[in-house]
This record gives structure tokens, sequence and C-alpha cells, in this order.
């Protein structure tokens, strides 16, 4: 059964850094696409990353140059880093994976505060 577990949300102050990570069992991640979506209270779900199984990544432009995501297939994990935070970051931040388009399924979220 394909199970992403996700760990590393909290509280950080603006300009702060987090990262989150998305663990993946009952799948081999090497043949998953794999996104960071955003949900904040009031608005709808948007994609923040994404990076395929050739490596390649793409950004939302309000998060180029600020978050970075990256894969370690031998781990079968995700990584988001998080740098120079923003009250506007604050979410519930969520890992997706697909195969071929699909969606195969999503992670159990991570509240991230940014707040002084």
């Amino acid at each position: 059964q394909l199970q992403l577990v996700m760990s590393g949300g909290g509280l950080v102050q603006p300009g702060g850094s987090l990262r989150l990570s998305c663990t993946a069992s009952g799948f081999t991640l090497d043949w998953y696409a794999i996104g960071w979506f955003r949900q904040a209270p009031g608005k709808k779900r948007e994609g923040v990353a994404g990076i395929y199984t050739s490596g390649l990544t793409k950004y939302a432009d309000f998060v180029q140059g600020r978050f970075t995501i990256s894969r370690d297939n031998a781990k079968k994990t995700i990584y988001l880093q998080m740098n120079s935070l923003e009250p506007e970051d604050t979410a519930v931040y969520y890992c997706n994976a697909k195969l071929s388009g699909h969606n195969a399924g999503w992670g159990q979220g991570a509240q991230v505060t940014v707040s002084s």
C-alpha cells in the first residue's frame, strides 16, 4: 500500500528556514514524480514545487529562489527546503506522488506557520 509520511513542519519567524520531508513506503519512489502543494486558510490548494523522475525541478513563481525541492531515492524521501520564509507562506503543506500523470497518493499534511 502506497504511503507518504511527512515531517518537519512547525513555527518559524519571518526570514527563517524549515525543511519538510516526505518519505515513501509501499512503492518505488524512483518511478514517481513528486510535488509539494500548500493550502492556506480560506484559499485553494496550490502547487509549490515539483520534481520529476529525471530530476528536473519546477517551482511556483512565489517560491522561486527561496525553496528547493530534492529527492533521495535511496532513502525514499523527498525534501522541501524553505528559506527566507514569509508570513504569506503560512499554510498546510502536502506532498503528492504521481505516476504517468495519475495521482497516486498524498502525505498527511504538515502545518507551517511563519510569524513573529
